[in-house]
């Protein structure tokens, strides 16, 4: 992994830019991952047209899945919700910088998407696949 992504992880799991939680917020939801115990919330505030203004994520677990839904929430305001919908495992990793995460901490890195999209699409916790993936 290059040095700059290296710092980038370690710098948004520092320092992130987006934690916190939003209230009122038109969207909400939070999962975990048993494997390791991380834990992310993430929350929305979206427009009448489904434009997503402002996203926080709150929670806990390694740089990976902090740096992560940090990175997404920046990426992801301005966009609308249908833009969420594509989202998928080559996004996560291009913000983060990997080609390719090994199988353990590749559940780390998606699982701001996971609840970001479980979100976005109203759903409950289990059944959520990102490509291949099922988190």
């Amino acid at each position: 992994m290059d040095d700059l992504y290296r710092e980038l992880i370690i710098e948004r799991y520092k320092m992130p830019h987006h934690r916190g939680q939003l209230d009122p917020h038109d969207i909400s939801y939070e999962d975990e991952n048993p494997l390791c115990g991380d834990h992310i919330r993430i929350d929305l505030r979206v427009a009448e047209d489904g434009t997503i203004t402002e996203a926080a994520f709150s929670g806990h677990g390694c740089a990976i899945s902090q740096a992560a839904a940090d990175l997404l929430m920046e990426a992801i305001i301005g966009k609308h919700l249908d833009d969420i919908k594509g989202l998928g495992r080559q996004d996560v990793l291009n913000l983060l910088g990997f080609e390719e995460l090994g199988p353990v901490r590749i559940k780390c890195a998606l699982l701001p998407l996971k609840v970001l999209k479980a979100g976005v699409y109203g759903l409950g916790q289990s059944g959520i696949k990102i490509g291949d993936e099922e988190l």
